[in-house]
């Protein structure tokens, strides 16, 4: 089953956990790059994070690009990609 094939909810649902998600693992490497906790490499973690909020700004996007969406999952996609293109930005910047 593509993803675009999925109701409005689930994908909604998908795209706040893997936002939530890449925000928790940007914001544990930010913590670890300034307070030193592990001796380790944090590009990895950084690489995930990136990629799993860039995976949440699609699946917010697919939602609003699909024909005859209700109006409130419509507003929903609009406050998750301004979210999620805010954490992104400052998780960039923050490098």
């Amino acid at each position: 089953m593509k993803w675009s094939d999925l109701p409005e909810p689930v994908l909604l649902q998908r795209s706040f956990l893997f936002g939530i998600t890449g925000i928790v693992l940007g914001t544990l490497s930010l913590l670890n790059s300034s307070l030193h906790y592990i001796d380790a490499p944090m590009g990895p973690l950084n690489g995930v994070s990136f990629l799993l909020q860039l995976a949440a700004l699609g699946t917010a996007i697919l939602v609003l690009r699909k024909r005859k969406v209700a109006p409130e999952f419509k507003e929903k996609a609009k406050i998750l990609i301004l979210v999620q293109t805010v954490a992104l930005l400052f998780f960039l910047f923050s490098l």
